[in-house]
Formats: structure tokens, C-alpha cells, sequence
């Protein structure tokens, strides 16, 4: 039986990076009471996490009739929490809705070797409707905050140069 660990409902919940653009390392991080729980995600995770919550957010408006989200403080703390020691790497990520408590379901599964006989550990938050909006939207600011993206190949460009494999040879100086 793998082990689960539940935050039920969870007090603080944000993403954030440790590192460099080009070498930072995206966690996840959810509190309940004394309770933190920090998870290593890719930043395309991040991006799609970010983009699931939007889009169930709109369906459970839709589908529920429960109005708008309500507005958030702007002053919000979502600076990662120390200390920041990652439980595990996540695999993979789900969304579900709690209609009885009105709270979204986070779930989150590490990931493991492949050769490993042992069961992927998971985490499961709840979390409420305005919570998973302030995540959505801390989730693509840090994710904007890497790296500029190349205008011609769709590429990062990293702070010591970038070689566009559509620049046919030819080398453009790029500053920051």
C-alpha cells in the first residue's frame, strides 16, 4: 500500500524556484497547521497545472451556478516556505472537485524508477476555489520569470547566448 499524505484543507498553498534562470527547480508547496509538504515539479507542470485550474474553475462556475471567485489580497505571502527539503519529483498531477465541501482536489504522484518494486507515494490537498486561483496565476508569473523565449525558434535563450537552429549559421548577438 503506497503512502498518502492528506492536506485537509491546507492553509498555504503556492509554487516558486530555487536556481538561476535556465537551472531553476520548481516546487509545489502546500501547508496545513505545522504540516508542509514540498514537491519538486517541472516547470511544464507548472504551466499546465496553471491551466487546469482555469479551466475547471470555469466549468464548476458553469456547472454549479456558484458565482465568481472572490478577490484576493494582493499582499499575499506566496514566497516558497523553509524549509524547502522536497518529499519526492511529481509524475503526475490530477484535479477533482469536492461539490459537497466546495474545495478542489489536488493529487499528486511521485515519481519512481522504473525498476523499482515499491508503490509511488501521494499527496492529496484540498484546497478552496480562490486558493487554486491565487496558485494559477503564481504559477505562470514564475514561470514567465525564466528564461526570454527565442522569436524565431521558440527556444530559451540562455544569459551567455542562444544558437537559433533557424538562424541557418548565422550567430545574433542577444542582451538581456
Amino acid at each position: 500500500m503506497p503512502e498518502e499524505i492528506e492536506l485537509n484543507p491546507v492553509d498555504f498553498i503556492t509554487i516558486g524556484t530555487i536556481g538561476p534562470p535556465g537551472q531553476r527547480i520548481f516546487h509545489l508547496q502546500a501547508m496545513r497547521k505545522r504540516q508542509l509538504v514540498t514537491l519538486i515539479i517541472e516547470k511544464e507542470q507548472a504551466a499546465a497545472l496553471a491551466e487546469g485550474i482555469n479551466s475547471i474553475l470555469s466549468e464548476i462556475q458553469e456547472k454549479f451556478d456558484l458565482g465568481t471567485v472572490p478577490k484576493v489580497p494582493d499582499n499575499l505571502d506566496l514566497d516558497l516556505q523553509e524549509p524547502v527539503l522536497p518529499l519526492f519529483r511529481v509524475a503526475q498531477m490530477g484535479l477533482g472537485y469536492d461539490n459537497d465541501r466546495d474545495r478542489l482536489i489536488l493529487f499528486l504522484n511521485e515519481l519512481l524508477p522504473e525498476d523499482t518494486p515499491d508503490e509511488p507515494r501521494i499527496v492529496r490537498l484540498s484546497v478552496t476555489r480562490s486558493q487554486m486561483q491565487i496558485l494559477a496565476q503564481r504559477a505562470r508569473e514564475v514561470v514567465a520569470a525564466g528564461r526570454p523565449i527565442c522569436g524565431m525558434c521558440g527556444q530559451p535563450i540562455d544569459p551567455d547566448g542562444h544558437f537559433c537552429p533557424k538562424g541557418n549559421g548565422h550567430k545574433r548577438l542577444v542582451e538581456f
